[in-house]
């Protein structure tokens, strides 16, 4: 049997208060790499790839774009990483500054409170045994505003609403298959619909938490659907979603258009190499 091949997954998340991202291209599913994107240039640059997993919905990047925390699984349960760890790194880079083995795939990973503190999240809890920079600190007086269990909603909603999203809906079809509606305001009355679902065996080639996104004209009523976006977000002017395993921007025309997309990169042909690090 011949195995169907799916596109490269890619999942940016845009630093709050910099032109700088961090991008998570993942395929075969047991590798993924990260990227840095300029969105003033642009530019991007090859950080380092994981024989792994990172679970991208409980990673961020700081505001200033420098740092990234990011959580990962590769399975070695006996190894040092207990098989499962959250990490701090500097952007685009894996290799840890601050490294925090887990043991399990329950919670993990974090966000930036500021440029300089991190909330963890910690669940069961995570050992200590690498703490290289101590200008960056742990948040301990930041709590999340709602609970949203211990998996990849956990930080990803949290997430989504610090960086402009408004959670409008959550509904549950069933106990393994529900979804939750975010929607971000842009310009000329439209409105970035996000549809984050939460679903056990969901369609081919999407994860049990995967998003659909659409535009909304909230003054004229024009309502474009888009099933192939994988990714979208809006900054700096810009509409910039992801589609097979392709990074695109387009811009708004007026109330009832929306120009064609601009391919900025394309993540398919990438293969897994050795990299090390600059520190």
């Amino acid at each position: 049997m011949i195995e169907e091949k799916f596109p490269a997954r890619v999942h940016p998340i845009l630093a709050k208060d910099s032109k700088s991202a961090i991008i998570f291209r993942r395929g075969p599913s047991n590798f993924v790499c990260t990227l840095s994107w300029d969105l003033e240039t642009d530019n991007f640059n090859l950080g380092q790839w994981l024989r792994g997993r990172i679970y991208e919905r409980r990673s961020d990047i700081s505001p200033d774009g420098k740092h990234i925390i990011y959580f990962a699984m590769n399975g070695k349960w006996h190894s040092d990483s207990k098989g499962s760890w959250t990490a701090i790194s500097r952007a685009p880079w894996l290799k840890a500054i601050k490294f925090f083995p887990k043991g399990d795939c329950w919670n993990g990973g974090g966000l930036f409170t500021d440029s300089s503190t991190y909330w963890l999240n910690d669940g069961y809890g995570h050992e200590n045994i690498l703490d290289e920079d101590k200008l960056i600190k742990r948040d301990t007086k930041y709590i999340p505003s709602e609970n949203y269990g211990g998996e990849c909603p956990s930080v990803y909603y949290l997430r989504l609403q610090r960086d402009g999203w408004i959670l409008k809906e959550r509904s549950a079809n069933t106990k393994y298959d529900s979804y939750s509606i975010f929607k971000k305001v842009l310009i000329d009355g439209w409105v970035l619909v996000k549809t984050a679902h939460e679903q056990v065996d969901a369609p081919k080639g999407k994860g049990c938490y995967w998003d659909e996104h659409a535009c909304v004209n909230e003054i004229t009523g024009e309502n474009i659907t888009f099933p192939g976006w994988e990714w979208a977000d809006y900054k700096r002017g810009r509409l910039l979603y992801s589609e097979k395993g392709c990074l695109y921007s387009t811009t708004i025309k007026n109330q009832s258009q929306i120009e064609e997309g601009k391919l900025l990169y394309d993540f398919n042909e990438l293969v897994f190499e050795e990299i090390v690090a600059p520190y």
